[in-house]
């Protein structure tokens, strides 16, 4: 056979190959504790997923090291479009970007600046007065190095110009039972984390983290409207798969994933935990990564940040 017609045959296998395609059940591999926003979304998306390909969605939590226990496993898994990653900024790297086949955004959203209650701070100009008057004694958690929670509180800090001590955790969970607890003072929190316990009076949501308000919580303020002007960042999650996973199964994937991320219910759902529905083709999720990465690039350089490998 000659290389055009190798060519034409391996193009035709890998076509009948997605058409097939899931012939058995399909994991999600969450690289944080349960109780996440990813885990929250992995598990709202997964039976709808199912329910659409006829096939059990399993998913499974996987966490440790800022989420890179659970990407290396999807990594070295079968490049056979099995077995998911479900992503945040945490879990990709400089280094290990290129070890996956992005498949769809499923949401981009702002984080809400939660505090306890004990916090003698009501809103973004008087968290800032009280860290300038008590250098390096603030704590904040985060999912673990590297991740949004992290990030979008450096760059408070930066802009700011205050010390605040970082504390991070395996997974958004563990962050947040201890700031209900009081061992951390602060949290930059994906809205579905937390949202229940402010509207229950449990924690204090000072301002979100975005250009504009958020939909569920209309009257809290940016940061950047409330103390601290330019200030601007958001969390994403997004479903990955192993980098050598062919085009075709991809594809089918993606085109999955959009489709449960159209429907109203699904919108409905996403939106009441503060989520922001998303979804786009790998290729335009690819270059949202690259850019996301490289805004954060000059951040961790310029504060000494290594992220977790």
């Amino acid at each position: 056979m000659n290389f055009t017609g190798l060519f034409f045959a391996v193009l035709l296998s890998t076509s009948v190959v997605a058409q097939d395609f899931p012939a058995r059940p399909v994991r999600v591999i969450v690289p944080f504790p349960p109780g996440g926003g990813a885990d929250a979304l992995a598990r709202l998306l997964g039976p709808k997923l199912a329910d659409l390909w006829g096939q059990q969605v399993i998913v499974e939590n996987k966490p440790g090291a800022s989420g890179h226990i659970g990407a290396d496993l999807v990594a070295q898994a079968p490049a056979d479009g099995y077995t998911l990653l479900m992503s945040s900024t945490a879990s990709l790297t400089e280094k290990n970007v290129d070890r996956f086949a992005p498949v769809s955004l499923v949401s981009a959203a702002a984080y809400i600046v939660t505090a306890h209650p004990r916090v003698a701070a009501a809103n973004i100009g008087e968290l800032i007065a009280l860290a300038r008057a008590n250098p390096a004694k603030l704590t904040f958690g985060s999912s673990g190095v590297g991740a949004a929670s992290h990030l979008s509180a450096e760059l408070f800090k930066s802009m700011a110009q205050v010390d605040m001590l970082h504390v991070p955790y395996k997974g958004t969970g563990q962050a947040l039972t201890d700031l209900l607890a009081g061992q951390v003072d602060l949290l930059f929190a994906p809205v579905q984390t937390v949202l229940p316990h402010v509207k229950a009076g449990r924690l204090k949501a000072l301002a979100v983290t975005g250009a504009k308000r958020a939909q569920t919580l209309p009257g809290v303020p940016t940061v950047a409207e409330s103390g601290l002007p330019g200030y601007e960042a958001v969390g994403w999650f997004g479903l990955l798969a192993a980098a050598a996973t062919p085009a075709s199964i991809v594809m089918k994937l993606s085109a999955g994933v959009n489709r449960v991320l159209a429907q109203a219910e699904v919108r409905a759902k996403m939106t009441a935990l503060g989520a922001d529905p998303r979804g786009n083709t790998p290729e335009e999720f690819a270059r949202f990564i690259r850019e996301d990465q490289a805004k954060w690039a000059h951040l961790m350089g310029a504060a000494g940040i290594k992220a977790a490998e």
